[in-house]
């Protein structure tokens, strides 16, 4: 499912999405296709860019605090026929990696992408099964590689991100054996460190 596109990048692994509205598409996606923590795919028709992670949203409204004189009723529709709302929904998105190929299998490259994404790329929610792929190495083993990437650029919400996309990779029972417990054993010590950073 196509989100959007970008528009803006903060730094080379911190980008802006705008999301696409009823006046760009017919069937804009909805609030609960873009939420806090979603997997997103960055590429158009020539390459794939890059995979990255919901971590942030703003929304944008240029009425917003506008002190300028207002009509007394709504307009009418026959003078006012190229009044539109303005408004927009921007998702900060942190770049973790990208996606390769091998042997037709596709696998993940975690860690900050070399390339810079262009302006106007289209954005993509992923699948369960791109998710699950971005997870295999290049010899189909379990791997999560980008854990201190995330706690570091994910911004005011880090330490929620990271728990949360830790939590969902458990219950996917993706990884198993040694590698599940190694990620219960993260998730759990980083709740504890959240919790008693609070309380102090």
């Amino acid at each position: 499912m196509r989100l959007g596109k970008v528009v803006k990048s903060n730094s080379h692994c911190d980008y802006i999405v705008q999301v696409d509205d009823a006046m760009d598409f017919d069937n804009p996606p909805q609030a609960d296709d873009y939420g806090f923590g979603s997997f997103v795919r960055l590429e158009n028709s020539d390459r794939h860019w890059a995979v990255g992670l919901i971590y942030n949203s703003q929304l944008f409204n240029p009425m917003f605090l506008n002190m300028g004189p207002r009509l007394s009723s709504e307009p009418d529709p026959v003078f006012t026929p190229d009044l539109i709302t303005e408004t927009r929904t921007l998702l900060w998105t942190i770049l973790i990696g990208n996606l390769e190929q091998n042997g037709g299998k596709p696998y993940g490259i975690h860690g900050i992408p070399k390339v810079v994404v262009p302006v106007n790329t289209p954005v993509y929610r992923m699948t369960q099964d791109e998710i699950h792929r971005f997870h295999l190495n290049s010899n189909q083993r379990p791997q999560f590689c980008y854990y201190s990437h995330l706690l570091k650029c994910g911004g005011t919400f880090a330490v929620q991100l990271t728990q949360q996309v830790l939590t969902e990779l458990i219950n996917t029972n993706l990884f198993t054996g040694t590698d599940q417990r190694a990620l219960k054993v993260l998730c759990k010590e980083l709740s504890w460190k959240s919790t008693m950073g609070a309380m102090r």
